[in-house]
C-alpha cells in the first residue's frame, strides 16, 4: 500500500497524519496451534496450569469463562451444558481454533462426553473437542493403565457416578479417596502437600496402575514427575491430562518430561 500524508489546517493542532502505513504480518503468537479453553467462572487453578505447562513457542491458549455455581452438585454441574456453545463461540471470533476444551470433569461426566462435544462443535466446528474425561481416557491408554486411584475433592454422590462412568469406559476403579469439599473456592486452596500426600496414599495400593486426581481446581501439575518418581507409577489429573491431549490433538509432538511420563509420549492409536 502506498503511504498518504495529510496535513490539516492549523485550527485542529495536528501536524502530520499518516495513513496506510506499510506492514508485514507474522504467524502470530499460534501459529504452530491455537487452542481454545473454556473455564469455569469458579475456577482458580485450570489456566495457571495450563499457562505453565503451555510455554511453547507458537503454541497458544485463549479462553472464556462460563457461568456456573461454586457449590458442585449433579444439578448445578447439569445447568452449565445450554452455555457451552455460546462460550466456544466467543473465543477468537473470524479465527480458526486447532482444539476447544470445556474444563469441567464432572460435568463432563453428569452431562456426557458426546453432548458436551455437540455442543462446543456447535459454536466451533472446525476446532477438535476435548474435556478432562475425554482426556483421561486418552492418557489412560496412551499410558497402558487400566486400574485407577481416583482422588477428587468431591461428595460421595459425585464420586460414585465417576467410578461408574469410568468403569463403563473399561477402566477399573478399585481405589478412590476424597477431600469431601463442595466448594470450588475452598477445593482450589487444597494444598499441594495435602494432594501430594493423598495421591501417595491411595497410588501404592497394589490394585491400581496409576493416580488420577480429579478436578480442574486442583493444583497437581507441578507435583506430578515428583510423585511419579515417589510411587513408581503414572499420575495424572483434569488439567495436567488436558493440556497434554490439546497439545497432541492440535498436532504438537514436543516431549516435556518436566511434566511427567504422560508428557514424553504421544496419543495411542
Amino acid at each position: 500500500m502506498s503511504d498518504a500524508i495529510t496535513q490539516p489546517g492549523p485550527d485542529n493542532g495536528l501536524l502530520v497524519n499518516l495513513q496506510h502505513i506499510p506492514f508485514e504480518t507474522d504467524p502470530g503468537l499460534g501459529g504452530r496451534a491455537r487452542i481454545g479453553l473454556i473455564v469455569l467462572a469458579s475456577d482458580h487453578t485450570v489456566e495457571h496450569e495450563f499457562r505453565r505447562i503451555i510455554d511453547i513457542p507458537g503454541v497458544a491458549f485463549y479462553e472464556s469463562r462460563i457461568l456456573n455455581s461454586p457449590t458442585i452438585t449433579p444439578e448445578t454441574l447439569a445447568d452449565m451444558g445450554g452455555r457451552i456453545e455460546g462460550c466456544a463461540s466467543v473465543i477468537l471470533p473470524g479465527m480458526d481454533l486447532d482444539v476447544v476444551a470445556f474444563g469441567c470433569t464432572s460435568a463432563s461426566m453428569v452431562l456426557g462426553e458426546e453432548t458436551v462435544f455437540e455442543r462446543v462443535r456447535a459454536g466451533r466446528p472446525e476446532a477438535k473437542p476435548t474435556n478432562p474425561v475425554t482426556s483421561a481416557f486418552a492418557a489412560f491408554k496412551t499410558l497402558g493403565v487400566e486400574r485407577i486411584a481416583l482422588l477428587t475433592p468431591y461428595t460421595d454422590d459425585i464420586n460414585q457416578g465417576m467410578r461408574a462412568y469410568f468403569e463403563a469406559g473399561g477402566v477399573k476403579v478399585p481405589v478412590m479417596g476424597s477431600f469431601n469439599e463442595e466448594s470450588d473456592n475452598v477445593a482450589a486452596r487444597i494444598t499441594q502437600d495435602a494432594i501430594r500426600n493423598a495421591a501417595l496414599t491411595i497410588g501404592r495400593h497394589d490394585a491400581v496402575d496409576a493416580v488420577f486426581v480429579s478436578c480442574t481446581s486442583l493444583r497437581l501439575a507441578e507435583v506430578a514427575a515428583d510423585i511419579e518418581a515417589d510411587l513408581g507409577k503414572p499420575v495424572t489429573s483434569s488439567n495436567h491430562a488436558m493440556a497434554w491431549h490439546c497439545l497432541r490433538l492440535a498436532g504438537i509432538e514436543d516431549k516435556l518430561p518436566q511434566w511427567g511420563k504422560l508428557y514424553g509420549l504421544g496419543l495411542a492409536e
